[in-house]
C-alpha cells in the first residue's frame, strides 16, 4: 500500500492467528519489531533467521529502516507474518525483487489455521478414552 506523501511502504503478513504490519523506508537497515531491535525480540535462530530471509535472499540488510507491529499467536507465528509482511512491502518499493521473492516461497500466505474445538470432544480431534468396562 503506497499513500500519497508517504515516505513509508506498508505490508501486512498473517500466518496463524499473527498479524503483522510492516512499514519500511529507504535508511541504514535499523530492524524494530513492537519497538526492540528484532534479535531481541525473535530469541530463537530460527525466529530470527524467518523474520530476515526477504531481507538476505534479495540482499538489502542494511539498505531499509523497518518497523514492526506483531501481535497474537506464538513466536514461529509471528516470524511468518513479520516474513510474509516484510517481502510484499519490498515488492511494493522495488518490483524487481518479485521475482526473487516468489523464487524462495516468501509471496504465499501459509493459509494453514488451527482447527476449531468439536463439541464433545476434548480438542479438535481428541475423544475421550476408550473403556471397555
Amino acid at each position: 500500500m503506497v499513500l500519497a506523501n508517504d515516505p513509508y511502504v506498508w505490508g501486512t503478513g498473517r500466518r496463524k492467528t499473527s498479524v503483522a504490519r510492516v512499514r519500511i523506508k529507504t535508511g541504514t537497515g535499523q530492524f524494530l519489531v513492537n519497538g526492540k531491535p528484532v534479535d531481541d525480540f525473535f530469541t530463537t535462530p530460527e525466529g530470527r533467521k524467518a523474520a530476515k530471509l526477504p531481507l538476505t535472499a534479495t540482499e538489502a540488510i542494511s539498505r531499509y529502516d523497518i518497523w514492526v507491529n506483531v501481535n497474537g499467536g506464538g513466536i514461529t507465528g509471528q516470524s511468518g507474518a513479520v516474513s510474509l509482511g516484510l517481502a510484499r512491502a519490498l515488492k511494493i518499493d522495488n518490483p524487481g525483487f518479485e521475482a526473487t521473492l516468489r523464487e524462495h516461497g516468501l509471496l504465499t500466505r501459509d493459509s494453514r489455521m488451527i482447527e476449531r474445538k468439536k463439541y464433545g470432544l476434548h480438542k479438535a480431534r481428541r475423544a475421550t478414552q476408550f473403556s471397555k468396562r
